[in-house]
């Protein structure tokens, strides 16, 4: 059985129940399961289906500590706390993943077949051939733009060449004035002027998918959306406010750190670069589009691969690969919580 790919880690302290003390670790996501392993034996202390969490909220244990909670449907409440780099940045991605979940999940399951499977297969391929065809087909339009264009600059020549020529006409030539009409060129005027690229759908959206957004400090985070466009790509936030708007040749590089999170980058001289992090529960619909359209600037690192893969980065390298300390949050989170991992703690409160 395939191992599932880790999302992402967070180095946190759990409290445990039975013992009323903290234990320092690491938290770590998968597309369908949450679980904690501690430092110390560096074995599962805890592990739960995403499914089965009832609630996840922001608490503060002890009124000041601040934490996450997640109670599961046998009302089991797990407390994290000391989450780095910041409570907001982990609550943020945990619960996007958990609502994308329960979103996709259907009303009334039954048990898949291997025919069911094998049409879903074929459906799932399907959308990305139209997708990749509509992609092809806007480029083509493009191309057909630019033959058109350079029809009409060598249009254009002739014309010059002409009226070189009538400059260059004795006075007394009898045919100059016929060389200021010809049909093929009134015909090409009419056929540039109505020509023009069809936009696909409204604003020639190929995909939209919702993620958690992050720029330059990962650990202010906030929920929003990925657009991509066969003209570019836009990030929104949750109330559909435009963030920032890539122009297609002015992406320089996208980086995919996993099949969930990816980077986009556009590069400055003299200024700084603007960069955004996204991670994303259905973003394994929109790199296959985003490597159609940038798959010169597209780049996979390390273990970055599909979610099916039995290949997964180590918790080190995705805990550290992106997210980074947020002094400003870090100041109320416990310090005994890591320090006193072997000592009896209180609890939560």
């Amino acid at each position: 059985m395939s191992r599932e790919v880790c999302v992402h880690t967070w180095p946190c302290s759990y409290y445990l129940e039975l013992d009323k003390r903290w234990v320092p670790g690491k938290l770590s996501l998968t597309s369908c399961s949450l679980k904690f392993a501690g430092d110390e034996a560096q074995e599962t202390l805890v592990s739960f289906p995403l499914s089965g969490i009832t609630a996840i909220k922001k608490e503060a244990s002890h009124f000041v500590f601040s934490s996450i909670t997640v109670l599961e449907k046998d009302n089991r409440k797990h407390w994290f706390s000391s989450l780095q780099p910041s409570r907001n940045a982990a609550f943020s991605v945990i619960e996007h993943f958990w609502r994308e979940l329960l979103l996709s999940q259907p009303e009334a399951p039954l048990p898949a077949t291997k025919g069911k499977e094998l049409t879903g297969l074929m459906a799932c391929s399907q959308k990305r051939l139209e997708d990749t065809a509509r992609v092809l087909h806007h480029q083509g339009e493009q191309l057909d733009s630019i033959t058109r264009g350079l029809d009409k600059m060598e249009s254009d020549l002739d014309v010059a060449d002409r009226l070189l020529t009538e400059l260059e006409s004795p006075s007394w030539w009898p045919f100059s004035s016929k060389l200021w009409k010809m049909p093929s060129e009134t015909k090409l005027k009419g056929d540039a002027s109505t020509a023009s690229p069809k936009a696909l759908g409204k604003e020639g959206v190929v995909v939209r998918i919702p993620a958690v957004v992050s720029q330059r400090t990962a650990s202010h985070v906030k929920p929003g959306s990925l657009t991509v466009l066969v003209s570019g790509l836009e990030i929104h936030d949750s109330s559909s406010a435009l963030m920032h708007r890539f122009e297609r040749e002015d992406v320089d590089d996208i980086k995919v750190h996993t099949p969930y999170e990816i980077s986009i980058r556009q590069r400055f001289i003299g200024k700084p670069d603007i960069a955004y992090h996204l991670i994303s529960a259905r973003m394994p619909e929109a790199i296959p589009v985003l490597e159609v359209q940038f798959s010169k600037k597209m780049e996979v690192l390390g273990d970055a691969l599909t979610p099916s893969s039995t290949k997964t980065s180590s918790p080190a390298e995705k805990g550290c690969s992106m997210w980074h300390t947020d002094p400003e949050e870090t100041q109320g989170s416990c310090p005994g919580h890591r320090g006193r991992a072997g000592e009896a703690g209180r609890g939560p409160g």
